[in-house]
């Protein structure tokens, strides 16, 4: 293949791609100001700015990091920029460090840095970053490894998951965000369009991406995503596909509901389009569309099953659009900018019948979102794409900030757990052998997030599930098991991004060992029962509580609620629930 050929195709790959490789992440120690609940932002605050001299400012992490013709921690003004966002407790990160290392070295035309953020997205803080890098790097000596320990970056460019990558051109624009991690062949085509300021991208940009249409696959857009896996999205083993379910959503300028879908917990991706409107003969570009072509400024949002639910990103949805103003939405008016939910599966229907019931209570008005089959979608032009972090002053009418406010997952199933036997006193509610006999197929019980935490001592991501905004009274119990574990009387939101415990329900219920995984020591804690993996126990928690801190994915406990306590066999505890 021509080089001009090979750029163009890898360009466009940047335009098109979907794959996502998404790490696990691995609970680390926490700083005191980690356990501070983050003030409120406002929308502007989560949009990138003056990205360079953010860049410029930031500390160094590697102490053997060399490069006296970058001082400024190899930050080039004359020459364009990839940025590497990783954590430490990314497998996939640490296994390409030395490629990312080889790439500053093989590319002196590109500033190539890499960024973490101590203390966010269950990070290490700064200071057990810094003493666990020290080591690491010897390794990667001209890597410059940046430290936004107050997380602007990431929550700017809407990084929810690792790595992720930006390019930037010379002034600091944002060109382009990839979703995973940077393919060598990517790489190369950067490299060899350093010398204009990565001008084929930016042509890119404005050309447009590839598009497809829901009916079927653009044959040459085909030709241009075949890495693609038929767009599947996967693990950070790059092996297990990520259990996923897509949406449509329009809800006016799609600018603003990509940025702030984006952003919500367990969307795995939000890509701008246009969608339902009317055959042309050929894809729609942006001038059809305002000529009248009857699409509409659609954002397909795919999501992590495993960690949430349609009903969950409908309620998101709702919070940002006016449900009963037809064709118009904020300031923009117009066929193209009315509001509507399309779906791929006839299942969900009855989901979004629902949701649109319950909105119809809350107004007077009628509700006016279209709730239809999606009949064609196709991806907007690349310069509609992540539009907000490129224009960080761009027009947008919904408030991003409003992502921050969780939303706990609507309508989460509780594990029902074999019949129990009677329990008169909390001795016999806590006696192990009431919980030996639980249903041993875990696999058909489970989803797949719970049974890779439990049985393989997998973590969900932070601030991803709904028991970490919990605190109304009850029992949690093992999902495995339905062993009693903790208590609602001793959750406390520590602000780490899981559910905290000072305390389980019984020192007798649980046990722990030291987990040395990840170049760190913790103590782990499993249930004594089932043997589940439950999380880890530091000693940062309140000092007056006795200063533990249990900090336990939730996927590994179901919640029993204080009146469903009886009734499900944990009366004789209720009196321990304050």
């Amino acid at each position: 293949m021509p080089i001009t050929a090979r750029r163009a195709l890898v360009f466009a790959l940047f335009g098109a791609s979907l794959v996502l490789t998404s790490c696990q992440k691995v609970d680390a120690q926490l700083s005191q100001a980690q356990q501070d609940k983050p003030a409120r932002v406002s929308k502007r605050d989560l949009l990138p700015n003056a990205t360079l001299t953010t860049l410029q400012r930031l500390p160094q992490a590697n102490p053997y990091y060399k490069n006296a013709a970058n001082p400024a921690y190899g930050i080039d003004p004359n020459k364009p920029t990839v940025v590497k966002f990783w954590a430490s407790w990314c497998p996939l990160c640490l296994a390409t460090l030395q490629e990312t290392n080889d790439w500053a070295k093989q590319y002196p035309q590109i500033n190539v840095i890499s960024v973490v953020s101590p203390g966010q997205l269950n990070e290490k803080s700064t200071q057990d970053f810094t003493t666990w890098y020290k080591v690491v790097a010897k390794d990667y000596p001209d890597l410059s490894v940046l430290m936004d320990s107050d997380g602007m970056l990431i929550r700017q460019f809407g990084i929810q998951v690792y790595p992720n990558f930006a390019i930037l051109d010379k002034q600091g624009n944002l060109l382009k965000l990839v979703k995973g991690n940077l393919t060598p062949v990517q790489m190369q085509a950067l490299a060899d369009n350093a010398s204009n300021d990565f001008a084929e991208l930016k042509a890119m940009n404005a050309r447009g991406a590839a598009v497809t249409n829901h009916a079927g696959a653009n044959p040459q857009a085909h030709a241009l995503t075949a890495h693609q896996a038929n767009g599947v999205y996967y693990q950070a083993d790059g092996k297990t596909p990520i259990r996923t379910h897509t949406i449509y959503l329009a809800g006016g300028c799609f600018w603003g509901l990509e940025a702030y879908m984006e952003r919500v917990d367990g969307v795995v991706d939000a890509v701008s389009g246009y969608a339902n409107g009317k055959n042309i003969g050929k894809p729609p570009n942006y001038q059809d569309v305002i000529a009248g072509s009857g699409h509409a400024e659609t954002v397909k949002v795919t999501y992590d099953t495993d960690k949430t639910n349609l009903a969950t990103i409908l309620a998101y949805y709702a919070r940002v659009i006016d449900p009963t103003s037809l064709n118009k939405q904020g300031n923009d008016r117009g066929v193209q900018y009315r509001t509507g939910i399309y779906y791929t599966d006839p299942a969900d229907k009855a989901v979004i019948d629902q949701t649109l019931a319950a909105l119809a209570k809350k107004y007077q008005q009628p509700i006016v979102v279209e709730n239809q089959p999606l009949t064609n979608f196709y991806e907007a032009e690349d310069y509609h794409q992540d539009y907000l972090s490129k224009h960080p002053n761009g027009y947008c009418h919904i408030d991003i900030s409003l992502a921050d406010q969780k939303i706990p997952v609507i309508g989460k199933p509780v594990q029902n757990q074999s019949t129990l036997a009677p329990a008169d006193t909390i001795a016999a509610a806590l006696d192990p052998k009431r919980y030996q006999g639980y249903d041993k197929n875990l696999t058909q019980r489970l989803s797949r997030a719970q049974y890779n935490i439990t049985q393989n001592a997998a973590t969900e991501r932070a601030f991803s599930h709904a028991y970490d905004h919990l605190f109304d009274k009850g029992l949690y119990v093992d999902v495995v098991s339905g062993e009693p574990l903790f208590l609602s009387t001793h959750k406390y939101d520590s602000g780490c991004g899981w559910p905290s415990f000072t305390q389980p329900i019984d020192p007798q219920v649980i046990t722990t060992t030291t987990d040395t995984s990840f170049n760190m020591v913790r103590t782990e804690v499993r249930s004594r029962v089932a043997n589940s993996h439950l999380g880890h126990v530091f000693d940062d928690g309140p000092r007056d509580k006795g200063g533990l801190r249990y900090c336990i994915n939730g996927d590994a406990l179901t919640f029993i609620p204080l009146a469903q306590m009886p009734a499900a066999g944990y009366g004789a505890l209720v009196p321990l629930v304050k």
